[in-house]
């Protein structure tokens, strides 16, 4: 009955795709009406972000066991593969919406960089006033981001090649390789070559590690079960996301809401649950697994979702815009600009945390702008 209760996430998001299997059709948002649609949107959101916690925590626990930066690396992965399903659901279902992925990278880039390592960094800091990381870990990650964020989605805005952010087939293929190859390379030295500099060096307060070992005591098990609880968890979501589009893309359409808020959206649902566990370790000083978390989920953001996109729209045949207005080129510098100040020294505090915030704060201001 524990295990089950434990669980009680996975089951749920599982009866809820056996139930949109078989009444899925009867469900559709044309059928239904506008004021069901919403509802069932709210269901089914609620649903994922719960399974989505429990992805986390079957992480979480996988990183007890096998420490940094392998255990992040599991977060960080299994979380962007939900993004990943959900916007590959979109462009198969055949929504003519071009420029959902890059909404949706952009999205990820300015709550991970700004709201995230924003409210790690003020909460951590006023409980611990400075705290320390690896700076060495923490500036790979940006030199790596950088390229995939200019070349990825501020580049395509200025060729030539191809009209209004989309891409020809040289450039195209160039990303494709680019990114596959970089973030190999990238990993290679997180988990084989460098691993030591995604670690934190520096002996923290007494007492901290066991803290955050007894943290974890009571609900880690073994590298089988937890690796089984994973993927039982991240399927149903995979599964569900095709259903899930379908009321976003109603919803946005019935509201008249700014199309970027279905990339947003996205970005909340998968990133919830990651923002916890990144305050969470920085309220317990363990600043180290907040930058990991942070940085790394905006990298393999980029990474990953960069050339899956290309390749579906490839496929199918359907145009994919990755070039950002000049507002989002703007907010994207600066947020770029400021991540190198932070991650500067080797001590963070919660003023760095402000700054990073107000940006966010400016993001959000600017999502509804044009609609207000």
């Amino acid at each position: 009955m524990t295990v089950f209760r434990k669980e009680a996430a996975t089951i749920a998001a599982i009866v809820a795709l056996i139930f949109f299997l078989f009444f899925g059709g009867a469900l559709a948002p044309k059928v239904v009406g506008a004021a069901t649609s919403m509802l069932l949107l709210a269901l089914l959101f609620c649903v994922m972000l719960w399974a989505a916690f429990s992805v986390v925590r079957h992480a979480e626990c996988l990183a007890v066991i096998l420490g940094e930066p392998y255990g992040t690396l599991i977060l960080t992965l299994s979380v962007i593969g939900i993004e990943v399903a959900l916007i590959a659901a979109i462009m198969i279902a055949g929504a003519d919406k071009p420029a959902l992925a890059r909404d949706t990278m952009f999205s990820i880039i300015m709550i991970v960089l700004n709201g995230l390592v924003g409210l790690s960094l003020v909460f951590g800091g006023l409980k611990h006033r400075l705290q320390e990381y690896n700076l060495q870990g923490a500036n790979a990650y940006l030199a790596v981001l950088m390229p995939f964020a200019l070349l990825g989605l501020v580049l395509p805005s200025y060729t030539e090649s191809a009209p209004g952010g989309q891409l020809s087939l040289l450039m195209t293929v160039f990303l494709i390789v680019m990114s596959v190859l970089l973030y190999g390379i990238f990993l290679a030295v997180q988990t084989i070559t460098h691993s030591d500099i995604f670690k934190h060096r520096v002996s923290t307060a007494a007492g901290v590690g066991e803290t955050d070992d007894h943290h974890h005591g009571d609900h880690v098990r073994s590298i089988p079960y937890h690796t089984v609880g994973l993927i039982a968890a991240l399927l149903p979501i995979v599964l569900l996301s095709k259903q899930l589009a379908v009321y976003v893309d109603f919803g946005i359409d019935a509201l008249g809401a700014p199309l970027a808020l279905g990339g947003f959206m996205i970005a909340a649902l998968i990133l919830t649950p990651e923002a916890l566990s990144a305050v969470r370790s920085a309220r317990r000083n363990q600043l180290q697994r907040s930058v990991n978390i942070c940085l790394g989920s905006s990298l393999s953001t980029m990474g990953l979702t960069i050339p899956t996109v290309l390749i579906i729209g490839w496929i199918i045949n359907e145009p994919v815009e990755l070039g950002l207005d000049p507002t989002e080129i703007v907010m994207l510098a600066a947020t770029l600009a400021v991540s190198l100040v932070t991650f500067v020294s080797r001590r963070a505090h919660a003023l760095l945390g402000a700054v990073h915030l107000s940006l966010f704060a400016a993001y959000v201001v600017l999502l509804f702008d044009g609609s207000v």
